[in-house]
């Protein structure tokens, strides 16, 4: 057994170490950021078949959240804007990702859905949205995000300084889908009047 795991992890640090290398040089960050908006692209068609339904319910209440200047939506980790078909019409979205190469991507998905109002496109992390006024936006969504970052904490907090109060906590918990943060049974950590999307992928 010893000899089998000391195998298997030989093989994996094997496999790693041309990612270890480039990471020691300083070129993994640079060619990863590159490259990663091509793959994630060809992903998202296939992606958003199996979970179109999942995400329609998951979003299905963000028409509640707008004011009467209407819904304004931030979408932390962007990424091609697979959402996008999603939202409300006439929603006006925020984007944000860390990854600057998903801007070319996001043109395309502009053109694709005129029922939406882009606003800007914001290079940032999540830890970090000083870009963004506080109280500005009805929602934040983040779909595969939150389990990506370095600190959940600072993340929650930059979620609750940029959303605007709203006099009800929208709630939703589907079998697939188990969250929308936070749960129905404990309070939330960033206090009560504030919702955030989190779509989290079932995999049993």
């Amino acid at each position: 057994m010893a000899l089998v795991e000391f195998a298997l992890r030989s093989l994996l640090e094997l496999l790693v170490l041309p990612i270890s290398l480039l990471s020691w040089l300083g070129l993994w960050d640079p060619l990863y950021k590159r490259f990663f908006p091509v793959i994630l692209n060809r992903c998202v068609v296939e992606y958003n078949q199996k979970m179109g339904k999942a995400k329609k319910e998951l979003f299905a209440n963000l028409p509640q959240l707008g004011s009467a200047k209407g819904l304004t939506i931030l979408e932390l980790g962007c990424g091609t804007g697979s959402n996008f078909e999603f939202f409300p019409q006439g929603s006006k979205l925020v984007c944000v990702d860390p990854n600057p190469h998903f801007e070319s991507y996001l043109t395309r998905s502009k053109a694709q859905n005129k029922h939406l109002t882009f606003q800007r496109f914001l290079v940032a992390k999540g830890e970090d949205l000083s870009q963004v006024d506080s109280g500005s936006v009805d929602a934040v969504v983040c779909t595969l995000v939150l389990c990506t970052v370095t600190d959940t904490d600072k993340v929650l907090k930059e979620i609750l300084r940029v959303l605007r109060p709203v006099s009800e906590l929208s709630q939703l918990s589907t079998p697939s889908l188990p969250t929308l943060l936070p749960s129905l049974d404990a309070p939330p950590p960033w206090g009560e009047g504030s919702t955030v999307l989190s779509e989290m992928p079932s995999f049993g």
